[in-house]
């Protein structure tokens, strides 16, 4: 069992499992994948080396069908797991120590049986109000049922917090070229120095950086301007916006993982050539970060308040 939580050697590029569970993002055109492309997703994935694979106990089925699969394809053991808990909010039991410590062993016991695993590599409460409970998660990980602990944050501003407290190892957050807080507050660079693991979501804010414009809803008209900025660099530097948002978000320093989410073999085949073309050149980064105002009052950095989100 690893003790460094980068014992467990993530992958640089790692899949994202809530469309196997669930249909997701305002850019899905083709809802959930079947089991038998679910299957070849995964093993297109593992044989060139996308073996962090991010699911939850909340992506509906995404569990279930992730650990069928990896051992309907014989890579259980070459894959590293990082799921989510249950939430403590949708308790219906008074929140007493002892409710609590169950909530979250049932929890985990589940994700191990749906996952087809003894041990979960990496556990995250998927709520970050649950930090208050991590020794729920410790007393787990003393016993073996889950080697490494850490939180998935809804708003970056959460990060200090997580940061200095005791048993986070790991932390998934967003970030993309709209949406660079933890950046610009220096809380990814002090991540790294702590040795905490970050994986990174919402690289294409759900499909907004790189859906047409044209099917932009209303509501989020503000970033058409930013898009069309961004499709300028893009179009200089002779990258696709796709290529250039995971480029970006692999080029940062402290960044242990980017998330993609996929629905389709070809999706994964996109991100996995995408990724071997390495982190961006110095420049392009910085005409990124010159041609994004700031944002964070915007509501395209906030896609549970846009019309018709998951809530």
């Amino acid at each position: 069992m690893a003790t460094n939580i980068f014992d467990l050697g993530f992958s640089r590029l790692a899949v994202g499992t809530v469309q196997f569970g669930l249909p997701y993002g305002i850019a899905n055109r083709v809802g959930q994948p079947s089991f038998e492309q679910v299957c070849a997703i995964l093993a297109y994935a593992v044989e060139h080396g996308a073996t962090t694979l991010d699911t939850a106990a909340g992506y509906g089925e995404s569990e279930a069908v992730l650990g069928r699969a990896l051992r309907v394809i014989g890579a259980l053991e070459q894959t590293t797991i990082v799921s989510k808990t249950r939430k403590a909010k949708h308790m219906e039991q008074e929140r007493s120590a002892q409710n609590i410590e169950r909530w979250f062993r049932d929890s985990v016991e589940s994700s191990l049986r749906n996952l087809g695993l003894d041990s979960l590599p990496v556990c995250l409460f998927h709520d970050p109000q649950d930090i208050d409970y991590i020794d729920a998660l410790l007393k787990l990980k003393e016993e073996g049922l889950v080697q490494h602990t850490g939180v998935s944050l809804g708003e970056p501003d959460q990060m200090p917090r997580m940061l200095s407290t005791p048993g986070v190892e790991a932390i998934q957050v967003s970030l993309n070229m709209l949406d660079r807080r933890i950046l610009e507050a220096g809380d990814l660079a002090r991540a790294a120095e702590l040795g905490v693991a970050v994986f990174v979501r919402s690289i294409y804010l759900q499909g907004l950086l790189v859906m047409p414009l044209e099917e932009i809803m209303p509501a989020l008209q503000q970033v058409i301007p930013v898009r069309r900025a961004l499709q300028r660099i893009a179009d200089r530097a002779g990258l696709t916006m796709p290529e250039m948002a995971l480029r970006y978000g692999l080029s940062l320093p402290g960044v242990t993982s980017v998330l993609t989410g996929v629905e389709t073999v070809e999706q994964i085949k996109v991100n996995v050539a995408i990724a071997g073309h390495g982190p961006l050149p110095a420049d392009i980064i910085e005409a990124i970060d010159e041609a994004v105002p700031d944002l964070s009052d915007a509501i395209i950095l906030y896609p549970w308040l846009w019309p018709g989100a998951m809530r």
